[in-house]
């Protein structure tokens, strides 16, 4: 890029340097989004694909979760990436839709470029888009159904409509139970509201068996076998001490050396290691603690000692665990063994070591009242497992979101087809140029029931006219039937989204799509030349040693 002055050229970017500028800019990046899209549209609803992924290393992943398709494709384009950055904070922010926030964007910028080419500025654009997203979440709101924490019925329904379009879909209503009653044990009411704390769900998977084995565990089942061989493998009753602090001689931060000169000083220094050790394994035994549970490693003379007092023992636990186990037995989390006290020690019904699978694995259960608890997820593959966990992802989130809000809209594409109505009427009040962007973006919503009457074999045309007429009647419970390939009640059918899904959709993909309106100018650095990365590589080498 160089500018002239007096007829002197003036670079001011670096040789080899790419710029795109304007319309042809624009272009760039809508199509890099439209092919994100397209690739995640054929996933959508009930009837949805699968894609298989491989990675470089040749590991395979079977999936329609829009959340792994998209993180494990390589994407490049920087446009698609932006794309990929906003499905994630879907993800981390409301746990499910991540696949619609991806269409939704890529139909927004299709439509957007519609209205370039007819030469309307992207800020007008922009501006009509924002004022009918604006519009369109206040409309959410009154189309909302309410719902309460007692409403079990229609919350386990939501958390069905979310595990339609999974691999595991036949398995739905066992696991929207196991994952209802997991989230109703760490729902905790704050003021006048519900918390639920999925944090303190852990998810367990082991290949074997089926998914009907699949099971929710009062407490927590933990990676890890007991330390020694002859410590008991089943402890009832269990007194919990959970430990962050090593159990073991631990080396000095600075380097020392001890001149030992006779046997005599030798048995004196083992005989001090082993003083020590045994006064930690008093203290425990003392407090009255049965079993033991540590983040830090545990000695062997330590372990010999902890046996002799029938104490159940498991070491290098992760921190993460830890907290579980502290919150599902009610146990305190000590620093220091000398500061134990038996109000610090947990309380477990059965503490045991079984074997599932081909591994050992501890189980911590029958807890009074547990605020952290397991789902053990079994199934005949490594494949099926992961789609399993995906699916009960989706199903906690879907749950947390409708205790926490209490809200939940029809689902089968019912509120976009309201929503599309409600923007064409809201248009008619916009000045001209804005409101030909908010009835395109009436037009971009319409592409979720549009792709599910696809992927259904239906008529998109004629299912968005019949849905449009009901609609207008003021039965906005109507809405698609993709399993049946018709228009029926979502009322009936019980196919529900939780609101703050749809509204995070909405808000996430206009963002995105107005982000990258916003661009009209792309410039790319020059990529390294490979001689320049040669020479790097010979200069190194040839560097004496002592660098």
């Amino acid at each position: 890029m160089s500018v002239p002055t007096q007829g002197i050229p003036v670079l001011i970017l670096k040789e080899g340097t790419k710029r795109t500028v304007g319309r042809e800019a624009y272009e760039v990046t809508i199509a890099a989004a439209k092919v994100l899209a397209e690739t995640l549209k054929t996933s959508l609803g009930p009837r949805g694909m699968d894609k298989m992924l491989i990675d470089s290393l040749g590991d395979v992943t079977i999936t329609g979760d829009g959340a792994t398709i998209l993180k494990e494709m390589e994407i490049q384009h920087p446009a698609a990436k932006m794309l990929v950055e906003v499905a994630k904070a879907q993800d981390s922010e409301v746990g499910d839709g991540t696949t619609t926030v991806v269409i939704l964007a890529g139909e927004l910028l299709k439509k957007a470029e519609e209205l370039l080419f007819q030469n309307i500025h992207p800020v007008m654009i922009i501006d009509g888009y924002r004022k009918a997203m604006e519009f369109a979440l206040k409309e959410i709101e009154k189309l909302t159904i309410p719902v309460s924490i007692n409403d079990h019925n229609l919350i386990k329904l939501a958390a069905i409509t979310s595990m339609y379009s999974k691999a595991i879909s036949e398995y739905k209503e066992k696991l929207a139970d196991i994952a209802l009653n997991a989230c109703l044990k760490v729902t905790e009411k704050v003021g006048d509201r519900y918390k639920v704390n999925v944090d303190y769900i852990k998810l367990e998977k082991r290949k074997g068996k089926s998914l009907d084995e699949t099971e929710l565990i009062n407490g927590i089942v933990i990676d890890k076998e007991v330390v020694h061989s002859g410590m008991p493998k089943l402890v009832k009753d269990a007194k919990i001490a959970v430990i962050n602090a090593p159990l073991e001689i631990e080396k000095t931060e600075i380097s020392s050396k001890i001149s030992i000169t006779s046997p005599e000083q030798m048995k004196a220094f083992l005989d001090e290691e082993t003083r020590i050790l045994t006064k930690m394994v008093e203290k425990i035994a003392s407090v009255g603690a049965n079993v033991v549970i540590c983040q830090k490693g545990i000695d062997d003379v330590a372990q010999y000692l902890l046996k002799k007092k029938n104490i159940l023992a498991v070491r290098r636990v992760k921190e993460s665990d830890i907290e579980k186990i502290a919150k599902a037995t009610g146990a305190r989390i000590v620093t220091n063994i000398d500061d134990l006290t038996p109000e610090d020690l947990g309380y477990a019904g059965i503490v045991e070591e079984r074997k599932v699978g081909e591994e050992k694995m501890v189980f911590i259960e029958e807890c009074k009242d547990p605020r952290a608890v397991t789902i053990l997820i079994r199934g005949a593959s490594e494949m099926i497992v992961d789609e399993a966990e995906r699916a009960l992802h989706d199903a906690i989130y879907v749950i947390k979101n409708v205790i926490e809000t209490g809200k939940l809209v029809y689902g089968g594409g019912a509120i976009e087809v309201s929503l599309a109505n409600r923007i064409r009427e809201f248009a008619t009040t916009l000045p001209s140029k804005e409101q030909l962007a908010a009835l395109k973006f009436a037009e971009a919503i319409e592409v979720i029931p549009t792709i599910l009457a696809e992927t259904a074999g239906m008529d998109p045309l004629d299912v968005l006219v019949n849905l449009k007429a009901y609609h207008a009647k003021g039965e906005y419970h109507y809405g698609i039937n993709v399993l049946e390939g018709k228009i029926s009640s979502m009322k009936e059918l019980g196919i529900f989204d939780p609101a703050n899904v749809k509204i995070q959709a909405l808000k996430a993909a206009t963002e995105a799509a107005i982000m990258l309106l916003r661009i009209d100018d792309i410039i790319a650095a020059s990529p390294p030349k490979e001689k320049e990365k040669k020479g790097g590589e010979e200069e190194k080498e040839k560097l004496p040693e002592t660098f």
